[in-house]
């Protein structure tokens, strides 16, 4: 009888959610426990296998220097790494740090800061190195965490989508909350995943799984901004769960310029 395909949990600098949301599928997860020997995974067991690993799913951000080693000893001993939530995709909330002095806020935060040793900085996994697959998400959605392993174990390409939160709020029939109450919303340059979460209580997208395929963030800040939309909430805004992913980066940064030389952002005409 053949292996099973050995399947390893990692976790990096994050709150552990994505992990939970594993643990959470329940049902699915026992089917997902019965194709592969989860031999890696210290949220959900204490014991554990040694690699060389089929498929390696990571957790959270590097944000030290063991974590940049650590990285890539992972890697070197998965056939197929995939990155799983905000954190490990986009550097995370954590990643608010990249914008400001790290020494400060430790001093601020620890009594005894000399003995804390970090980067300056909140990165991806893959700006450390190769990744395979990014599953995004702040949680990720368990039932895409389970449709990407049995892709995997299938040898074919997840089906995971990457369309818009707008496209989903028409499917459920959801009133747009930029055009009703005149909010800056993230829906429209921002992955679908969520379910609407937030529209769905007449709240704005808040970029949870990231940006979708070619997001326009440029058009749409300068078109809130033309709205009447602060320049500085909306920075705060894009500056969110994935603000350290490149098209959230570089719109913040170009609309903190803008509004620092007294500009309104471009809008479409």
């Amino acid at each position: 009888m053949a292996a099973k395909p050995k399947l390893a949990v990692f976790k990096f600098a994050s709150c552990d959610g994505c992990q939970l949301s594993l643990l959470d599928a329940e049902d699915e997860l026992l089917a997902v426990a019965d194709a592969v020997e989860i031999a890696y995974f210290l949220e959900a067991r204490t014991r554990t296998l040694e690699g060389p690993y089929d498929v390696g799913l990571v957790e959270g951000s590097i944000t030290t220097a063991h974590d940049a080693e650590r990285i890539r000893r992972i890697r070197d001993q998965c056939q197929f790494l995939v990155t799983i939530g905000a954190c490990a995709t986009s550097g995370g909330i954590q990643s608010l740090r990249n914008w400001a002095d790290v020494n400060e806020f430790i001093s601020q935060v620890y009594a005894h800061p000399e003995y804390i040793k970090t980067l300056a900085t909140s990165t991806p996994v893959a700006d450390h190195v190769i990744v395979d697959f990014e599953l995004r998400g702040c949680p990720i959605n368990k039932h895409q965490l389970v449709e990407l392993v049995a892709a995997l174990l299938q040898g074919r390409k997840p089906r995971v989508p990457r369309y818009s939160v707008c496209i989903d709020c028409k499917r459920k029939h959801v009133v747009c909350v930029a055009v009703a109450q005149g909010v800056a919303c993230l829906g429209p340059v921002t992955q679908a995943g969520c379910g609407v979460i937030c529209p769905a209580y007449h709240r704005e997208c808040f970029g949870c799984f990231g940006p979708k395929e070619q997001p326009n963030l440029a058009s749409l800040l300068g078109h809130y901004a033309n709205r009447g939309a602060d320049a500085v909430q909306l920075v705060r805004l894009t500056r969110n769960f994935n603000g350290y992913a490149p098209e959230f980066r570089e719109a913040s940064d170009d609309l903190e310029t803008a509004a620092a030389l007294g500009n309104t952002p471009d809008a479409p005409s």
